[in-house]
């Protein structure tokens, strides 16, 4: 497998009808010799008149842990502006999502990997930092309530399963939410990540197999309502609560970002908030 491919644009990704990767590959990466397009505004290759970076900002990073639990995370990428490459945009992309159900064992190894290819394909050092959804270096705003993601579980099932969601006897009123929603687009296939926030009145959730249900989606194909609507219906026949709300903040795609929410009559979604991955 080449480690990367370089050549004209003619072969680049962007434009083409592309697959999204699961799979890790960093054969995806398409490198571009800046050269060519520095030469027509008279800048010498070796003698540049300026210094500076590229820098890139990933809001859909995320990989599997040891035991098949999703992590997520915004990456900052900087390329010096002398490397002799760039690297095409929907290469990146599609790269970035191969590692979507790729294990890792650790988030060290996550930014070694990330460096060592991207340092490959740009031929020169490239800066690799990952950044936590809820980090304050990113934003300080964040859903309310308290967050599932630091739960240590084991998932073998990407597939959503409301046998996951019980209940104990204690009546409880409580606000949950995870950054660890992804499902699929049913048109392209293009992955579409979210925050989802749950705010109910009724028998206390267990929260592994909340969490374990909203990772369900992460393979699942159905547009952002659906998915909202189809939480919201399995929580009120699982759970049985006397109120809830269901909503989730989705990352932007193509400038456009939705919030759907759903809920039992009478309740209101919090104030409106945009998250660092939107």
């Amino acid at each position: 497998m080449s480690h990367h491919r370089t050549d004209t644009l003619a072969h680049a990704p962007l434009g083409r009808e592309a697959a999204y990767p699961e799979h890790y590959d960093a054969g995806l990466l398409f490198s571009i010799p800046r050269a060519a397009n520095r030469a027509p505004l008279g800048i010498e290759e070796g003698a540049l008149p300026f210094v500076g970076e590229d820098e890139w900002h990933a809001f859909e990073v995320s990989w599997l842990n040891e035991k098949g639990k999703p992590r997520v995370a915004v990456a900052r990428f900087r390329l010096p502006a002398d490397s002799p490459n760039l690297i095409e945009s929907k290469s990146w992309k599609l790269y970035l999502n191969g590692l979507n159900q790729t294990r890792f064992e650790s988030r060290e190894r996550v930014i070694d990997t990330l460096v060592s290819d991207l340092s490959h394909a740009a031929g020169a050092a490239v800066s690799v930092e990952l950044f936590d959804v809820d980090d304050e270096a990113l934003s300080p705003r964040r859903l309310p309530g308290e967050c599932l993601d630091d739960l240590d579980i084991e998932v073998a099932d990407y597939t959503p399963s409301a046998e996951h969601l019980r209940v104990g006897e204690e009546v409880v009123e409580e606000t949950l939410y995870s950054h660890l929603l992804k499902s699929n687009c049913p048109v392209t296939g293009q992955p579409d990540w979210g925050s989802v926030l749950i705010r109910y009145r009724g028998p206390r959730l267990d929260r592994e197999g909340l969490l374990h249900y909203l990772i369900g989606f992460r393979q699942h194909q159905d547009f952002h309502e659906h998915c909202v609507e189809h939480i919201f219906m399995d929580l009120m026949a699982r759970a049985r609560p006397e109120r809830l709300l269901v909503l989730a903040r989705y990352v932007r795609r193509g400038g456009l970002d939705i919030s759907p929410w759903r809920a039992t009559p009478g309740e209101r979604p919090p104030e409106p908030l945009r998250l660092a991955r939107q």
